[in-house]
């Protein structure tokens, strides 16, 4: 670029004219080309907004007209429920206003009823005044009647009011007492008679349930000698050697002329159990002597007592009683040596126990405690040879030191009928003791016994006024009286049969139940000649 000093300054030259020219000549054009097509774009845009605003009129207009369409159906809509609801209540309104019409009516026709009964009432009333205005003097004209009848009746017989009544009310009352007597007599045959059902079933089924084996055990204890000899040696020179024995044992030897064949005696069966086994071990040794005896004796002992826990534990287990305090259970194994007419007390208190819990379940009772009632009602027979006393007191006795319940102490004490039965598991376990005792097989009776029995029971019921004669039958289960007809009618019959049961329970101890017949019998005897 080429440049001329002027004045002191700078001179541009053409080029840069033309340059510059140039550059503002397409600044003009671009300004004019973008101007112009600002104007096109803003005229387009002018456009789409009209377009718009139109579209959005029109989108407002229709959705003007939607709500106003939806706003007319509403209105119509909630118009028809209006409608409903003022039909329905109106015809609401409409049956009220029928049903009050008919109440109305009705209360019209009662009204009128009312009226009707009024009348008729007064009517009655009127009627009735003048039929108790009749009946007062009828009532006056018999009181008259009947004192001069009662004085007539009085001048024929001679009698004053007071005999006379004192008669009439001695009559009244005869005659009242035989009727007494006959509804008393009904009432106890049909009481005795359901009784009797209900407990004979009760018992069947108490007896069905439970079906072990019954058998007596031998009360005499025996051990078999194999020689003379061996019963030579069993007594010791000077016979040291039975006294030697029967000192630490406690027992009786009975050496006889029986071959083969030694017996221990001793009321006590725990000790004569000791006694039997030791002098079986003594015999199978050979060694016999006052040691050798003290040695056996001793370890014998230690065995009973390991056996008697093992039973009373066994018992208890049966009993389903795991938690029995422990001195019961050495004692509960006494008893498996203990017999009661040849009858194992041990068995016979574990079935006294199942027969109780099954009479008390069938009763609506508690069967653990009637089972546990029974289990411990004779176990003062494992004491008895220690200490003085029945066994149903000694029995009570222990279990009290052990905080024992009422029902326990009661049917330990008084299931003999020693004292009166305080609970109802008492009288169940009499029942179910008496069960047990009877059952054929469980027991057996000295034949002086037996017949003692027989004898006693003949006696009693031959105490009695009006018995002629009297017999024990059926192994002593009945006794049949015959009275003398003439001195005892058919009422009087009933007393002194019930009489003599209630004698026989007082004065007398005997298994089950013994039955009363009596038999009052009127014979006429005339001879044709």
């Amino acid at each position: 670029m080429r440049a001329a000093q002027w004045d002191g300054g700078t001179v541009i030259m053409p080029e840069v004219v033309y340059v510059l020219l140039g550059l503002a000549i397409g600044v003009g054009g671009t300004l004019g080309l973008l101007a112009l097509t600002g104007r096109k774009l803003l005229s387009q845009a002018r456009r789409e907004s009209e377009q718009i605003q139109k579209l959005a009129r029109m989108e407002a207009e229709a959705r003007a007209k939607e709500i106003e369409v939806a706003a007319r159906q509403e209105q119509i809509r909630v118009k028809h429920e209006l409608d409903r609801e003022a039909d329905a209540m109106r015809k609401q309104f409409k049956e009220q206003e029928l049903r009050l019409s008919k109440r109305e009516d009705t209360l019209d026709r009662k009204l009128d009823t009312l009226t009707v009964k009024e009348r008729n009432l007064e009517s009655l009333e009127s009627r009735l005044s003048q039929r108790e205005r009749a009946v007062a003097a009828r009532e006056k004209q018999v009181e008259e009647t009947l004192e001069q009848q009662k004085q007539k009746l009085l001048e024929i017989s001679g009698l004053s009011v007071e005999s006379a009544k004192e008669l009439l009310l001695h009559r009244i009352e005869e005659e009242c007492r035989s009727e007494a007597g006959a509804l008393v007599q009904r009432i106890m045959e049909q009481a005795n008679e359901e009784a009797r059902e209900k407990s004979q079933q009760i018992i069947l089924q108490a007896i069905q349930r439970y079906a072990a084996e019954q058998t007596c055990d031998h009360t005499v204890s025996t051990v078999a000698i194999p020689s003379d000899d061996m019963k030579g040696r069993v007594i010791g020179r000077e016979g040291r050697n039975i006294r030697a024995f029967e000192k630490a044992t406690g027992v009786d030897v009975i050496i006889d002329d029986t071959p083969g064949v030694v017996v221990v005696s001793c009321f006590d069966p725990v000790r004569r159990e000791i006694a039997r086994a030791s002098l079986e071990k003594l015999v199978q040794d050979g060694r016999i002597h006052p040691a050798r005896i003290e040695e056996v004796v001793a370890q014998t002992q230690k065995e009973m007592e390991e056996n008697l826990l093992k039973l009373g534990r066994e018992a208890a287990q049966e009993a389903n009683f795991g938690n029995l305090p422990k001195p019961y259970i050495p004692l509960l194994g006494r008893l498996a040596y203990r017999t009661s007419y040849g009858q194992n007390v041990l068995k016979h208190s574990l079935e006294v126990a199942y027969l109780s819990q099954v009479i008390a379940e069938e009763l609506g009772l508690d069967g653990t405690i009637a089972r546990r009632c029974g289990l411990l009602h004779d176990i003062g027979k494992a004491m008895d040879h220690e200490q003085e006393g029945g066994h149903p007191q000694i029995g009570k006795n222990f279990l009290r030191r052990f905080n024992e319940s009422e029902a326990v102490l009661n049917a330990t004490e008084g299931h003999h009928g020693d004292v009166p039965a305080t609970t109802p598991y008492t009288v169940i376990v009499m029942a179910a003791d008496a069960i047990s005792a009877s059952r054929p097989g469980a027991r057996r009776e000295s034949l002086e016994r037996y017949v003692k029995r027989l004898q006693d029971l003949e006696d009693l019921a031959m105490q009695f006024e009006g018995v002629r004669q009297a017999y024990a039958i059926q192994a002593g289960r009945e006794v049949r009286v015959i009275v003398d007809a003439k001195q005892v009618d058919d009422k009087a019959s009933a007393k002194i049969a019930r009489d003599i049961a209630k004698k026989i329970e007082d004065t007398m101890q005997y298994p089950g139940e013994i039955k009363v017949t009596l038999i009052r019998e009127v014979r006429s005897v005339e001879y044709a000649r």
